[in-house]
């Protein structure tokens, strides 16, 4: 019988599994450690870009599969997706038996996987808590703050605000992003076809010449108002006809439907010739096709924390990252399209930016599996109070 300490980590999602892939690979070598790995929700779905064979063809094996998401895109269907996640998580959970489940950032899955693993007395183990954000991503992020023991925020003022909210200073530990560490290893050079291998819809992408990416999600707090969203977003790309485009499909929060609406009616109308669209990258891949970019625009985390270590110019639109800490390599703007296109515009001209390690120096993964390969924690939690 193995004696080592057995954490599972719960991968829902396209990003959920970039931010941590350099995590799991630390658990997975670590000598005292044992991965189980429980893959569900969006990363399962073809629409969403099936992760889960990316998983696989990196080498890990999953323990178990969740089919959680109910159709709809909407409110009602993330809420009644989270119950559906929570029942699913407990039947793995009680038959896995893990030492410490850990849960990844915001989503509406992770606070699935946070209430199932307290209500059966797990240790729950949390990465990037103690940010600022819009969206309901929010109060996600902070409720299961207070129901995790051990926490790994990825930059200095979230670990600061994780003791504001009553931890304990020895179970908080800032390791940076595992998101970094991919760019601190990868050898970012686009490799021959690069976007052909990945297929997608649109004109052919020219990799030897400059390109934009785009990649824009719903926002649960604004729910009806993704359509016009997006349409005022490609009416400011719509101003940069000459430069290549890559766009991204939106993740599986409510709203999806109305964003992939806007880009399908947009597709279909106007044919755009300059415009590629892709379901997917690899998380290595998503990382050369940023770090190669232009100008990286929309309201992905990944233009503040991946963009600020790479030097990308990003342009953020709207409320999805209100709050979360940045660089210089970011101008925030709204959702009017002469804005989008007038920071686009300033970003071309100006030109790329020094790396700034808001996030990290790409260690986060070893140093998390370290960390909890050695650090036993009280499963009563406790309010703690600076005397």
């Amino acid at each position: 019988m193995s004696n080592k300490k057995k954490i599972c980590v719960v991968v829902n999602s396209r990003a959920n599994y970039g931010r941590i892939k350099s995590m799991l690979e630390a658990v997975d070598r670590h000598q005292d450690l044992e991965l189980q790995l429980i893959v569900g929700a969006s990363a399962l779905l073809y629409r969403y870009g099936k992760v889960i064979d990316i998983i696989e063809k990196d080498g890990f094996t999953p323990s178990a599969c969740i089919y959680s998401i109910v159709e709809g895109e909407n409110l009602t269907t993330m809420a009644k997706s989270t119950g559906l996640a929570i029942q699913e998580l407990a039947t793995h959970f009680e038959n896995l038996r893990p030492d410490v489940v850990l849960t990844v950032a915001d989503r509406f899955e992770t606070m699935a996987t946070a209430v199932a693993a307290s209500y059966m007395n797990i240790v729950l183990a949390h990465t990037q808590g103690g940010e600022l954000t819009g969206s309901i991503d929010e109060s996600v992020r902070h409720a299961i703050t207070k129901l995790a023991h051990i926490h790994f925020p990825s930059s200095s003022d979230a670990r600061d605000r994780v003791i504001q909210m009553g931890e304990a200073p020895e179970t908080v530990f800032l390791t940076g992003c595992p998101a970094i560490d991919l760019c601190a290893r990868l050898d970012t050079s686009l490799p021959e076809g690069f976007f052909e291998s990945y297929g997608g819809v649109g004109g052919a992408v020219d990799q030897s010449k400059p390109y934009i990416v785009v990649l824009q999600h719903p926002v649960t707090t604004e729910f009806g108002k993704g359509f016009d969203h997006i349409y005022e977003t490609l009416k400011g790309i719509e101003q940069f006809s000459g430069h290549q485009v890559v766009w991204l499909w939106p993740n599986v929060d409510a709203g999806s439907d109305e964003i992939s609406k806007g880009l399908r009616v947009y597709r279909e109308k106007h044919q755009p010739k300059n415009i590629h669209f892709y379901r997917n990258f690899s998380p290595d891949d998503y990382v050369r096709l940023i770090a190669n970019c232009a100008c990286l625009v929309g309201n992905s985390s990944s233009g503040i924390r991946e963009g600020a270590f790479l030097g990308v110019p990003a342009v953020n639109i709207g409320t999805r990252q209100f709050g979360r800490q940045r660089g210089k390599n970011v101008i925030d703007v709204g959702y009017s399209r002469d804005e989008i296109a007038a920071a686009i515009r300033k970003h071309l001209e100006n030109g790329r930016y020094e790396s700034d390690p808001i996030y990290g120096d790409g260690t986060a993964g070893k140093q998390i599996a370290d960390i909890l390969a050695g650090t036993e924690v009280d499963i009563q939690k406790k309010f703690y109070i600076e005397r």
